[in-house]
């Protein structure tokens, strides 16, 4: 083979190669794209599946959001909301992202190794939280929570009811955990057990725990108690330590006193 035949040979291989990796990264950014709404769209369904507001065969669920649903992005350290002058193109209710703000240096803190029984390594500065309403009223608050599973850091929502103490509903729409196993956070019968269930007692204390085993309902304490998962006691003690967290004092604590004062003063 001549040397005019071999660099022919290798020019046309290099262009094939080039207009492949064109091809293939044009592809991947168009699909990241397609992704990331597709992640977007399916949290928003978890957001009202959390507040019952999630219709069967009901694709305004869009529309259902916008009309239900109040987001509100609130310090967490101090539990009050976030002036909206204080806004930027990471602190709006459509741009918030856990992920990013939990990572960056400027919008989270590191936590203590007593602190993280989460294990989630920092804690945001900020939060989004939701409130569920009807003609005004608040029904519902809905908040983020996340913490480390098994094989993987599981995402989801925590719904409160009106009255700041019991627990409407858990679900979770991000993890990695093993199916049949711990991905039995996604299973019906176990996230309906979540409904009722008591999160704080009579004088504020946070009583809500997952077993590991099963609830005995003729023993004190059940009304606050959930099953744990069959054969995953890693993601089991994984979601009873991430609600620890988030409902404690380095979570949502002050948002909820900040609530209870509000709504106290409103009683008075």
């Amino acid at each position: 083979m001549s040397h005019d035949s071999t660099f022919k040979t290798i020019m046309v291989a290099l262009g094939v190669c080039l207009v492949c990796s064109i091809l293939v990264s044009t592809t991947a950014v168009t699909l990241n794209e397609k992704q990331e709404q597709n992640k977007k769209r399916d949290e928003i369904k978890n957001i009202l599946a959390a507040g019952d507001l999630l219709q069967d065969n009901r694709e305004d669920f869009l529309q259902i959001f916008q009309e239900r649903i109040q987001p509100q992005i609130i310090e967490l350290a101090s539990g009050t909301p976030l002036p909206e002058s204080e806004y930027d193109k990471n602190f709006t209710p459509e741009n918030f992202n856990i992920k990013e703000i939990a990572k960056s240096s400027q919008y989270s803190t590191p936590l203590e190794a007593d602190q993280d029984i989460a294990q989630i390594k920092r804690k945001p500065k900020y939060m989004i939280v939701y409130f569920v309403k009807k003609e005004g009223t608040v029904e519902k608050i809905i908040v983020p929570v996340y913490g480390r599973g098994l094989w993987s850091t599981l995402y989801g929502f925590l719904a409160l009811d009106k009255n700041l103490k019991t627990v409407r509903a858990l679900t979770f729409y991000e993890h990695g955990e093993t199916p049949g196993l711990g991905g039995e956070v996604d299973n019906k019968s176990w996230k309906a057990q979540w409904d009722g269930k008591k999160a704080f007692n009579d004088t504020g204390e946070l009583v809500l725990q997952v077993l590991k085993g099963k609830v005995d309902p003729s023993k004190p304490g059940a009304e606050s108690q959930v099953d744990g998962l069959t054969g995953a006691t890693i993601t089991t003690r994984g979601v009873d330590q991430l609600i620890k967290f988030w409902l404690g004092e380095n979570g949502y604590g002050p948002f909820l006193a900040v609530l209870e004062k509000e709504g106290a003063n409103e009683q008075e």
